[in-house]
C-alpha cells in the first residue's frame, strides 16, 4: 500500500523554544514557528505526526529558492534528524498578523550559516 507523501495538518500550537502563539496558516500544513523558525520533531512524512521522538528541531540554514521562497533545514536536537521546510511568508492578501509570517531577516541571516 502506497503511503502519502504530504498530510495537511494545518494547526496552530505553542512555540516550545521561544513560547510564541502559532496561528493556522490556512493553506497548507504549518510545522514551524514564525518568530524563531523552530519546530518539533512530529513527523515522519509532512503533516502525518507518526515520529515519536518529539525533539526540538533548530533551524540551521536557509537558502532562496526560486519557486518556493525559501526553505528551511532543520536539524533536530534529540536524534540529529535534519529536514527542510518551505518558509511560510506573506500572501499578500493580509489574512493573518504579519507576525505570523516567518521571519525574513532572520531567514536572510541563516542563508550565510551553514552549521
Amino acid at each position: 500500500m502506497e503511503q502519502k507523501r504530504f498530510t495537511k495538518n494545518d494547526s496552530g500550537f505553542i512555540c516550545e523554544n521561544c513560547g510564541f502563539e502559532v496561528m493556522p496558516l490556512g493553506r497548507t500544513s504549518r510545522n514551524h514557528c514564525p518568530r524563531c523558525l523552530c519546530s518539533k520533531h512530529v513527523d515522519v512524512l509532512p503533516g502525518d505526526r507518526a515520529c515519536e521522538c518529539g525533539g526540538l528541531m533548530k533551524p540551521v540554514f536557509a537558502e532562496p529558492d526560486p519557486k518556493k521562497g525559501y526553505v528551511i533545514t532543520q536539524k533536530c536536537q534529540k536524534c540529529g534528524a535534519v529536514t527542510r521546510n518551505k518558509a511560510a511568508l506573506s500572501d499578500g492578501k493580509g489574512t493573518l498578523p504579519d507576525e505570523q509570517y516567518d521571519d525574513t531577516d532572520f531567514l536572510i541571516r541563516l542563508t550565510v550559516n551553514r552549521n
